[in-house]
């Protein structure tokens, strides 16, 4: 670790408000057993760590690499704000080079915020104009969070207005086991029925009633009140 990355941490650490990180403890479950267990906060707001991460954008992956190993939750968002912005001003090999790196980097990227921070913008971005296949073996994946962020990196393809990846892995990922799975899915459910209502409820009607509550959940909140009730109480046609 070289003295510029010592600095940055030092840096970072002395922005942190140990009551927000006793809070934020708590809210990202961190208890034993629970989804986030061992991780540990310093307690500094997103808005601050993105800031931040624009004074450092010059930087390596190998510094990135200290970064993202880090045992502070804060410290991992902030090394992915710098990869992403690696990965949109490259080109070439570099875009490969960053987005490999993710892949192989991804027991790092350890919770949900994390995830969803990051995971179009790499991993969405870069597969856009390739094999999509990656995606689809991290949804098999053992990982709670290479699954998630199978699922979250479509949200690139869907603001691109392509929908047919979100459908498929949402087919796949329909009986996980995992609340913070249903709920991605719900939400990328919702994000394509922004877009193309007719492309999610053909997906819904094939799946209401056997697809998660709390994934149905996520998938019509935006629906008007009378068509959600219908698919919660199993009467949409």
């Amino acid at each position: 670790m070289n003295q510029r990355i010592k600095d940055m941490i030092n840096e970072l650490k002395s922005l942190g408000d140990p009551k927000r990180a006793e809070n934020y403890q708590r809210f990202f479950k961190t208890g034993k057993g629970e989804y986030g267990e061992g991780d540990l906060f310093l307690g500094i707001q997103v808005p601050v760590l993105r800031n931040m991460s624009k004074k450092y954008r010059e930087i390596s992956l190998e510094e990135i690499a200290d970064l993202i190993a880090s045992p502070y939750h804060e410290i991992r968002m902030f090394s992915l704000f710098l990869l992403i912005y690696s990965f949109k001003k490259s080109n070439g090999n570099n875009g490969e080079n960053i987005y490999k790196f993710y892949l192989k980097n991804s027991k790092f990227i350890n919770n949900w915020d994390l995830v969803d921070s990051s995971a179009e913008h790499i991993v969405g971005a870069y597969l856009y104009n390739f094999d999509r296949q990656p995606i689809y073996k991290l949804a098999v994946s053992k990982s709670l969070w290479e699954r998630r962020i199978s699922i979250i990196s479509t949200y690139y393809f869907i603001k691109q207005n392509q929908f047919d990846d979100t459908l498929k892995i949402s087919e796949i990922l329909l009986r996980d086991k995992e609340d913070l799975i249903h709920k991605a899915v719900g939400w990328m459910l919702r994000e394509v029925g922004k877009r193309n209502i007719e492309n999610e409820e053909l997906f819904l009607k094939k799946h209401y009633k056997t697809m998660p509550r709390t994934m149905l959940r996520y998938a019509i909140e935006k629906f008007p009140e009378e068509k959600r009730r219908e698919y919660l109480y199993g009467s949409s046609n």
